[in-house]
């Protein structure tokens, strides 16, 4: 190795760790507010790919008919809910088209647009417009009646969402891969390095998300009511915070990133039904480094798993998945060392 293959492999590494950096924040968004260590978070990032790679070919997406089936079973299960309580029918109904609204606007706009062969960047918009939603509505028919049980419970349930997503993907794109095209196809060159249109995508891309949830934590109303639901979850119920609300808005920001970051990368790699899961375990990994509670610390964390998988794979390519997974162990090890046992919260 001399120092233009190092520079290489850091760029690669610190191009990957940016597109981690994004899942990373959305695994500890998650689990900060309600506890669910979000295994299909690489899910969403398959399905963001995968969508925009049949609206290229011009066909309708299966993600659009997942949306349409969970938005119907959600407004059963809304308005069953409001009859038992004994709310009128009127409202009841009100409420399950109010709930219905937006991905029937959606699957309309995707029922007409798919065969059309819009630019991309429309077709981008598109995509993250049906697999966004899908975070709220998994949180709604998954997750919800279990909010409040152990994080064991939660987890095993994400195992499950995990492998029906997987399923449903198997289903929706098949067994092939599909590449997507570059957004940007300029190369620039810095010495050894050549820096492609793409990389310079995902660095803006990752650098404005994490701004944007900055402002939106700092500064927005609903922003500081995930962070009082974070901090204390009973506190903010009594405070008049809505937890089932900030679930669904803490799993829809999840999807929107999960589905973004499948845009960024899907010009970069070859994405199958089942790629999304590797990639969200690294994110995890690098989640892990933050102690499922850091942003900067998960952020930081991400970088070095993408330098550590970039180096690795130069080394010892048929091991670089082991190397980056083995990074749990001494960083388990260490947080438990330092913190000690503590007794489940009930």
């Amino acid at each position: 190795m001399d120092l233009t293959i190092a520079s290489i492999l850091t760029l690669d590494g610190v191009t990957n760790g940016a597109v981690y950096a994004l899942l990373a924040l959305a695994t500890v968004l998650v689990f900060a507010v309600t506890r669910v260590i979000f295994i299909p978070q690489g899910e969403f990032v398959a399905y963001g790919a995968l969508t925009l790679a049949l609206l290229q070919l011009g066909q309708v997406p299966g993600t659009v008919w997942l949306l349409l089936v969970l938005a119907l079973v959600a407004a059963v299960l809304d308005a069953l809910a409001g009859l038992r309580r004994g709310l009128p029918a009127g409202s009841v109904l009100a409420g399950a088209l109010k709930g219905l609204v937006l991905p029937l606007v959606v699957v309309g706009v995707a029922w007409w647009a798919a065969p059309r062969q819009l630019p991309l960047l429309l077709q981008s918009l598109l995509t993250l417009a049906i697999v966004t939603p899908l975070g709220p509505l998994v949180y709604r028919l998954a997750y919800e009646k279990v909010a409040d049980a152990t994080v064991l419970v939660l987890l095993i349930v994400s195992v499950g969402v995990h492998f029906a997503l997987t399923g449903l993907g198997l289903v929706f794109f098949g067994a092939e891969g599909f590449r997507n095209p570059s957004f940007w196809d300029t190369r620039f060159s810095a010495g050894p390095l050549t820096l492609s249109g793409q990389t310079l995508i995902i660095f803006m891309a990752s650098i404005a998300l994490i701004v944007g949830l900055f402002l939106f934590f700092e500064r927005t109303l609903r922003g500081k009511a995930l962070r009082a639901t974070a901090v204390n979850r009973l506190g903010a119920r009594l405070m008049g915070i809505s937890t089932s609300g900030a679930g669904k808005l803490s799993f829809g920001l999840a999807a929107f990133i999960g589905a973004l970051s499948g845009l960024l990368i899907g010009p970069t790699t070859t994405m199958f039904y089942d790629s999304g899961f590797l990639i969200g375990l690294k994110g995890f990994v690098a989640a892990i480094f933050g102690a499922l509670s850091s942003y900067p610390a998960a952020a930081l964390g991400a970088v070095f798993v993408g330098l550590i998988e970039s180096f690795g794979s130069f080394w010892a390519s048929a091991f670089k998945e082991v190397i980056v997974f083995t990074l749990i162990i001494p960083v388990l090890l260490w947080r438990s060392f330092q913190h000690g046992h503590h007794d489940e919260e009930e």
